[in-house]
């Protein structure tokens, strides 16, 4: 067919035309090419600018009429808020509250429209939280970068009393994230100090090479009694290799266990039949190579106070493993005022082996003691079922 200069040059508009609008519509761009960009949308940031804000609140972003593109909030020291952008995209929501007596920046952008193509608008807003009447803080063990033994809890120590009211809040707070997963909850026990304090145990010992991360997103939540959280905090540590002892009073034998085989025995002497060693599976808490042993830190006056060497810590209340030169009848009698003592060699031997949250188990003994997880890192005196009664969210 013969098509003449007028025919053609009609069909080649036609086509252009055709792309102009395949390209409109799928460009995004602003203004009256876009029919679905609409007007500009209206950012709405909360709280918004203005001082004295009122501690416990919750930053948020919202888009109205459009999507949010970009929200980045920083505090006084520039260190970024997290949050999560709800699915409709038109709502942020921080992770956490604000914490007391800080200054917070918000920059957002939104583009109008459904599909969030249309029209931009940016936002910045400033404002400053009121002090508390005071600062709860927290120590955490372990530390940060710490590899421990398999029978170590996450504990946490408050500074400041935490009333009971705050306490589920708190709880709320706080995640265990591990790899692999390992099942575990949290519990509040009172601290030997008297402070208190929330531990997480496992279910069941931790499988060695486990990785953990504890998250405290506590800026701003309210511990009671005037106190208040001003941080958020983050810590991990690792399972190291999986190192237990197991003290048989009667035959005056330490045990030690690697993977769950024995590898290796100690004599020495357990508490007299006055004294007994507390039984129940107890965890490393600290470890100290030189030592003054002072009988009046565990009720017995100014009866003694003698040096000893490779000294590994169980209870608070003074349950420990070490060095024993003074005794002259290690190994064949129980004698001591509660601890199990040994050579200054065998010590050394026990304290090598066990690391900071291994455990140590003493069978049969003849003390009728019940020992508080409090008293130490004693999460393991308590059966699965009964620690789970200690969590404020059961």
């Amino acid at each position: 067919m013969h098509v003449g200069p007028g025919r053609r040059s009609a069909l080649w508009a036609s086509a252009a035309l055709m792309g102009s609008l395949v390209l409109t519509a799928c460009s995004g761009g602003s203004g009256g090419a876009d029919m679905d960009a609409g007007p500009e949308p209206k950012i709405t940031v909360t709280p918004g600018d203005g001082k004295d804000v009122k501690l416990g609140s919750q930053i948020s972003v919202k888009a109205d009429g459009g999507k949010l593109t970009e929200v980045e909030v920083k505090d006084a020291k520039g260190e970024k808020v997290t949050g999560k952008l709800a699915d409709d995209g038109a709502t942020w929501t921080a992770d956490g509250k604000v914490g007391p007596q800080n200054t917070y920046t918000v920059r957002s952008k939104a583009k109008g429209g459904k599909e969030g193509k249309g029209k931009e608008a940016s936002s910045t807003a400033t404002f400053t939280t009121a002090a508390a009447p005071s600062v709860n803080k927290l120590t955490n063990t372990p530390g940060n970068g710490q590899t421990v033994g398999t029978g170590m809890p996450v504990s946490i120590l408050f500074d400041h009393p935490v009333d009971k009211s705050k306490r589920a809040d708190i709880e709320k707070s706080l995640t265990v994230t591990t790899t692999p997963k390992v099942e575990g909850a949290w519990g509040w026990v009172k601290d030997w100090s008297g402070q208190d304090r929330i531990d997480w145990r496992p279910k069941t010992f931790w499988p060695s090479g486990t990785k953990v991360n504890v998250k405290g997103l506590l800026a701003g939540v309210d511990s009671g009694e005037g106190g208040w959280f001003a941080k958020n905090y983050a810590w991990d540590f690792s399972i190291g290799a999986d190192h237990k002892a197991v003290i048989d009073v009667p035959s005056h034998t330490l045990t030690m266990f690697e993977d769950g085989k024995a590898v290796g025995t100690i004599k020495g002497s357990a508490g007299s039949p006055v004294d007994p060693t507390r039984g129940g599976i107890h965890t490393v808490r600290s470890k100290n190579a030189d030592e003054t042993m002072d009988s009046a830190t565990i009720g017995h006056g100014n009866e003694w106070m003698l040096d000893s060497k490779w000294v590994t810590h169980l209870t608070a209340s003074g349950t420990f493993l070490h060095s024993a030169p003074w005794n002259q009848s290690i190994g064949v009698e129980n004698n001591s005022h509660g601890c199990f003592g040994m050579t200054t060699s065998d010590a050394k031997r026990a304290y090598d082996f066990l690391s900071i949250g291994s455990t140590v188990e003493v069978k049969n003994t003849t003390s009728t003691k019940v020992t508080d997880p409090g008293n130490g890192l004693e999460v393991w005196q308590e059966s699965w079922e009964q620690w789970q009664k200690r969590s404020a969210l059961k």
